[in-house]
């Protein structure tokens, strides 16, 4: 009978969620910056480049999410027009000014960089950038892969060097997990789920957090809900000057 590697898929994502959630500190940190900010009208941006940029989807415009927050979402840096002109992309030293030129960081702000190499230039720099107006810098990591690469920005640094805090996604070097007798390389990447689940225990953190400060923060619900559609529709209108995609 073949192995059920989809089983050793599902154990091995339960250790490395058991692993990331050990930071403890680093995730009751993230939160309290986040409310922080948002309790001084401050945005949350979030970026990633390559697949990561799904975690910057993952708490935009979601039920149960914060309305405050940005997405960078060049489509240069995604998959959907080029992925292979994004992988490129990615590593443009420039880049990074050309794509924060819209928006005005300010130190009230939060940025969370999601990059699982965090080798590339666009991420390096988008920390440095946001870092110069203030703002706390949060990434999203895979630890291991980057001590075992080498930079690909002229700083020589990887993401985890030039943020405020970084969070592991307690990942293999390479992303994919699983092997197969008969394929070459691993199947089975990990970084996605890991990062969603750290990047909303922290949004769940932060708002417990809020409301112990007697601060109701302003939340998506679910527009396939009865009651959710006029409460989004409320929001959309009062932030959608600021959010041009929303």
């Amino acid at each position: 009978m073949t192995p059920k590697v989809s089983i050793q898929y599902k154990d091995l994502v339960f250790e490395k969620l058991t692993k990331a959630f050990k930071q403890e500190n680093e995730i009751l940190q993230a939160a309290q910056w986040i409310a922080e900010s948002l309790s001084k009208g401050g945005w949350i941006y979030i970026s990633g480049t390559g697949h990561s940029h799904m975690l910057a989807e993952e708490i935009f415009y979601r039920a149960g999410g914060f309305a405050r927050v940005i997405p960078i979402l060049d489509p240069a840096l995604m998959l959907h027009e080029s992925a292979s002109k994004s992988t490129e992309m990615e590593r443009k030293e420039g880049f990074a000014a050309e794509i924060m030129k819209p928006f005005s960081i300010t130190e009230n702000d939060i940025f969370i960089i999601a990059s699982n190499s965090g080798r590339n230039a666009v991420s390096i720099e988008l920390a440095l950038h946001v870092r110069s107006k203030g703002a706390k810098t949060i990434g999203l990591t895979n630890l291991e892969h980057s001590q075992s690469a080498v930079s690909r920005h002229s700083s020589n640094k990887k993401l985890f060097q030039v943020v405020d805090l970084f969070l592991d996604n307690c990942g293999e070097i390479g992303d994919a997990s699983i092997s197969i007798p008969g394929i070459t390389s691993k199947v089975g990447a990990t970084s996605t789920v890991i990062g969603a689940a750290l990047l909303q225990s922290i949004m769940v953190q932060a708002a417990s957090i809020l409301i112990e400060k007697g601060i109701k923060p302003e939340i998506f619900n679910s527009s396939n809900s009865d009651n959710g559609e006029a409460e989004n529709e409320a929001l959309i209108s009062k932030y959608k000057p600021f959010i041009k995609i929303l």
